[in-house]
This record gives C-alpha cells, structure tokens and sequence, in this order.
C-alpha cells in the first residue's frame, strides 16, 4: 500500500509540474516541464540519499558494539527489515534522520549529541521511529516531495519576469495576470503539500516506534528532551529547510515564531506525545 501511495504522489507531482509548464509556456514549457520532471525522478530515486549524508558530514558506523548500531540491528531484525546502514553526524545537537529509497537501500543517521542526551531507551524509540519510516517508504515520499516543491517554486519565480519557453502563438494566448497569480500561489500550494505529507507520516512512524518497541514511553521522553533542546535555539551545523522535515525533530523548531500549524514539516511535540499516550492504553489492553 506504501508503496502506491509512492508511486501516486511520484505521479501526481509530475503531473502538476507538466501542467505549471504548460501554464507558463505552452506546448513547449509543458515538454521542458517534463524533461526536468523526469530527470529530478531520476536524481531525487538514486542519489538523494547519499547527498544528505555527505551533507551532513555523515560516516559509517561500523562497530558492532557500539549502543547505535546494537539498537538498530536487533530493531531490525525485530521488524524483519534488512539492516540499513548505520551514520554518525559529528555534531552535539540531538537529532536524527532515516534515508534511502527502498528497505535494501537504507541508512539511518544520529548525531553524536542525541548518543550523548538520550538513555538507552529514549535511543531505542527514535531509531524505531526512523525505521518505521523507512518500513514505510516515508523518505522517498518526502524527497520527492522537497525536490518538486523547491523546483516549482524556482520556476514560478523564473516566469515573474517572463514566458521563458513560450513562442509567439503562445504569448498571444497566454495570460499575464494569470500567470502572475499562479507564479505566487503554486509555490506555496506545492509547499503545503510537502509539509502535509511529512506532518501526517511524522504520527505514522511514532506509532510504528511504540509498536516495534511495545515502549511507547521511551519515545515520548526523547521527544520531550529533543523538543526542550530545539526550544533553546541549538541547531545542526548546515542545517537546511530543505531536509528540515527529515529529521525527528525540525532543527529550525526552536527559530520559528508560532503563527501556526499550516507551514509546520512537523506536528506538535504535544500532539505527538499526547497520542502515543493515547497508544498506551491500546497497548496494555492487548
């Protein structure tokens, strides 16, 4: 089912960037629009991964006896997913990511700092939470996702100052304040999308971590500290808002103003917290 959900969004973004091509520059902004549509599939499937890692200044961790790696392995297994690989962040704010576009392809990386805050069990319910998504293909949903809506916001901005593509039969049919109107709204449409997306699977994979670990508790600590943290202004070293919505907890939560939840990546920690209280009593009664 994930996975189709995958291949919808995948289909969907395409189409809607086909069309802003199309808006914008006739048959020949909708071919170019589909070329570039392509070639970001292409590059967002293969190599996304490995750009945030290198981002990030991520290595591997490959000692067997490290706390990371240990938890991660018997999660794995736990799950029945293959074991991805396991990254370490060289920097002291806590937080974490999962990458990769299928289970086979996957890398989950902490920073030294959430190593460093969190006890073994806070550590277990966030590396479950990042192996629930991968479990459920949320990282390559929410690449796709980044890589459209940053794209056709560069787009629209492009076409403010002109029909890049267009030729002359389609100026004559093309019309300016349109143009102007959807160059302004498409870019917030397609970011409200992608923080949709992340904000609804953010509940799935908390849930997915209570689930694999039957500790919902050990979770709802982590975020706390992670949350209290953010809250005192700390952020990772390079962090973008472009991956913002990768991490556990959005690096850039402790920076934002509360005008409210439209344009969060993220739910409420609250919220968050509150409904895996709610999965306590599910759990217990089982």
């Amino acid at each position: 089912m994930e996975q189709i959900k995958t291949v919808f969004l995948l289909t969907f973004l395409t189409v809607l960037f086909v069309f802003i091509g199309y808006s914008f520059g006739g048959t020949n902004g909708m071919l170019i629009a589909f070329l570039i549509a392509g070639g970001m599939n292409f590059y967002a499937y293969y190599y996304s991964d490995q750009q945030v890692l290198k981002h990030y200044d991520a290595t591997p961790l490959e000692d067997v006896r490290h706390p990371v790696y240990r938890i991660t392995q018997r999660l794995t297994q736990k799950a029945g997913l293959p074991m991805p690989k396991v990254y370490l962040i060289p920097d002291h704010t806590p937080n974490a990511f999962a990458t990769g576009r299928n289970h086979e392809h996957a890398a989950v990386a902490v920073t030294m700092g959430l190593y460093e805050m969190l006890n073994e069990e806070e550590l277990e319910g966030v590396i479950a939470h990042e192996l629930s998504h991968i479990k459920h293909y949320d990282i390559l949903i929410g690449t796709i996702a980044a890589v459209f809506a940053g794209a056709i916001a560069m787009i629209a901005n492009m076409m403010q100052f002109g029909a890049m593509f267009t030729n002359s039969n389609d100026r004559q049919s093309s019309n300016p304040i349109m143009m102007i109107v959807m160059a302004i709204l498409l870019p917030i449409a397609a970011s409200i999308i992608q923080m949709t997306v992340s904000r609804s699977r953010e509940f799935m994979a908390d849930e997915g971590a209570a689930r694999m670990t039957g500790n919902p508790a050990g979770l709802q600590s982590a975020l706390a500290k992670l949350e209290n943290y953010a809250r005192s202004g700390h952020q990772i070293h390079n962090a973008t808002e472009q991956t913002a919505h990768m991490f556990i907890i959005n690096p850039f939560s402790g920076l934002k103003s509360n005008i409210g939840n439209l344009f969060r990546t993220h739910p409420t920690t609250e919220d968050r917290i509150a409904r895996l209280e709610e999965l306590k009593f599910e759990l217990k009664r089982r």
